[in-house]
């Protein structure tokens, strides 16, 4: 059963096998500007390393440190991978608190499933499965966006309970409210 955990090299070969997948979707291009993006353009000729991609987990780990180091205009974040055993399926961010750009542009949750496990639910259970832990993280409700034309992103966050607010340039902007325990009774992470 897919559940979000810690980032782990113990999905290394899985993961790769999604950066290839999100590759060759256009994702770590100059033009993407998503965390997956700049990671993928900033690791990802490296990843294949084990030594380099157990750093890379440290470091994604630690982003969630309110004083690791990160780009300027970037809030600490809490990184959890979407695994089923060893087999990566998906990123999830929950970000700490919102800036002015978060606010209109990028939200507090934001998730990436890989291209060959889409369609199946993950997005939906990922989004859910966060919300506790946005709530221990001090998020009462937390704000989602997704491109005016995503239709499936936008199924994911009303599905989540999202409900819509505005529209601000091309992005939709949801706000879902975060319970303190997860649907099963159990809390998350």
């Amino acid at each position: 059963m897919p559940e979000l955990v810690v980032p782990t090299t113990a999905v290394h070969v899985s993961f790769l096998e999604a950066v290839e997948e999100f590759t060759a979707e256009g994702r770590g291009t100059l033009q993407d500007n998503s965390m997956l993006g700049r990671d993928i353009a900033v690791y990802g000729p490296r990843w294949r390393e084990p030594a380099a991609f157990a750093e890379y987990v440290e470091r994604t780990i630690a982003d969630a440190r309110k004083n690791s180091p990160r780009p300027q205009g970037f809030v600490p974040s809490t990184i959890l991978w979407y695994v089923a055993g060893d087999t990566f399926l998906g990123r999830l961010s929950i970000r700490h608190r919102l800036t002015r750009r978060l606010l209109d542009w990028g939200g507090l949750i934001g998730y990436d499933v890989r291209p060959s496990a889409r369609r199946r639910g993950h997005a939906t259970a990922m989004l859910r499965e966060s919300l506790p832990v946005a709530r221990a993280l001090g998020h009462e409700r937390v704000l989602v966006t997704c491109d005016h034309d995503n239709v499936a992103s936008r199924k994911v966050i009303e599905a989540c309970g999202g409900v819509f607010e505005d529209q601000r340039a091309e992005k939709l902007r949801y706000w879902i409210a975060a319970p303190e325990e997860a649907a099963d009774g159990g809390s998350v992470a």
